[in-house]
């Protein structure tokens, strides 16, 4: 008979390891003082502002990073030009976080089999993995994955799908991007509380990671599934309109942790762990309530998330990338015993949850890969020799 619904039993056969990621967050700082301030002079007879200020106050953000000053960011130049600001800070931001990420995995340009592209904050076609391939010095046949979609679950999505494509093909390296510059999607028409609430929680980051078929340190991913909650399609999403994207943010969004700690412990259930029993999480922190009430349907101590909420604190909800910089901190502390065990959970528009269970390696990198011998289904490292001619 074979394997029951979600179960991986390749992960037994296959070690997938997410290997250190880096992490780059831009050179403006706006602080949560800053931040209360410009709200009241800017909406000083705004009828919910006591309740606006309170509510920005209780994320715990101390200080945001943003890709321009916030006296440039306050204006609106319209969507193209905002637009266009994403793609040149994307392209000058990017490959440094992506050159740490490969040295932290011991790998180069050309090891890598798939490039992962999230962000949710600025469109670009082709991806900026077409740049990437181009101007960093990977293949031509790369595979393309860019993800613009699933807003703050995209890093979990991306590392999931990283680690479905590397169980597919054990000799496979994946590099996952994250670019999100949340400053640029503000609108100063947008005078909800919702939005005023997010305007004091979202900054600006970059981060990368690199996720290897074989060999590494970090955490060994063993399973990963998807849940939707039901109905909620319009909590978290964009009004796509003439001045850009518009949030909306739905006041229910807090409470979302009560019905997807059940599909965490699900998940954990039929690894065989307990959800409440691990020894690292690694949670989305989209806001202090996501991690409180975390702690409390899971029944662990709130140190138990210091990771995430080390992230909100110091660099407020950078959207996909928030995963990843809190995969980062783990390894900044020193890293964990061999075997521990874990989750990585991230959450976005749906309401999706993009979840995965996994086990500290300490393992070693593989030796250098043979470029003449490496091969992945679809694509040879050598090119095929010219066809001769009848002249010839």
């Amino acid at each position: 008979m074979g394997p029951v619904h979600g179960e991986r039993d390749e992960g037994a056969r296959v070690v997938v390891t997410l290997c250190k990621p880096a992490v780059a967050v831009p050179e403006y700082v706006i602080t949560m003082e800053e931040t209360l301030d410009l709200a009241r002079a800017r909406h000083a007879d705004h009828p919910q502002l006591a309740l606006a200020l309170r509510l920005i106050g209780n994320t715990g953000v101390t200080r945001r990073h943003i890709v321009q000053p916030i006296e440039e960011t306050l204006k609106h130049p319209g969507f193209e030009e905002r637009n266009a600001l994403y793609e040149a800070e994307a392209k000058a931001r990017v490959p440094a976080v992506v050159k740490e990420a490969l040295h932290n995995a011991g790998l180069r340009p050309t090891d890598i089999d798939m490039i992962v592209y999230v962000s949710c904050t600025g469109f670009m076609m082709p991806s900026l993995t077409a740049w990437l391939i181009n101007s960093m010095g990977f293949p031509s046949h790369t595979r393309q994955l860019p993800i613009a979609q699933l807003g703050c679950a995209a890093g979990g999505a991306a590392v999931n799908r990283a680690h479905d494509f590397c169980t597919a093909y054990p000799d496979a390296n994946v590099l996952i991007v994250a670019c999100e510059f949340c400053s640029l999607c503000y609108q100063p028409t947008d005078l909800g509380v919702g939005s005023l609430l997010s305007n004091g929680l979202f900054g600006d980051a970059v981060a990368s990671a690199v996720v290897r078929g074989r060999g590494g340190t970090g955490i060994a991913l063993e399973r990963n599934n998807s849940y939707l909650v039901p109905d909620t399609e319009d909590w978290i999403a964009y009004s796509v309109r003439a001045t850009g994207f518009h949030f909306l943010l739905d006041k229910r969004v807090p409470g979302t942790m009560e019905p997807l700690a059940p599909a965490l412990r699900e998940l954990a259930g039929e690894h065989g762990w307990d959800a409440g029993d691990l020894d690292f999480y690694i949670i989305h922190a989209g806001g202090p309530r996501i991690l409180d009430d975390l702690s409390h349907f899971l029944e662990v101590p709130p140190e138990e998330f210091r990771f995430s909420r080390s992230t909100l604190t110091q660099y407020g909800n950078i959207a996909s990338a928030v995963v990843l910089d809190a995969v980062r901190r783990l390894f900044e502390e020193g890293g964990l015993k061999e075997g521990a065990r874990g989750i990585l959970a991230g959450f976005g528009p749906g309401i999706t949850a993009e979840m995965c269970l996994g086990r500290w390696t300490n393992g070693q990198p593989a030796h250098e890969p043979d470029l003449n011998a490496r091969r992945i289904v679809g694509y040879s490292s050598r090119r095929p020799a010219p066809a001769r001619t009848a002249a010839a």
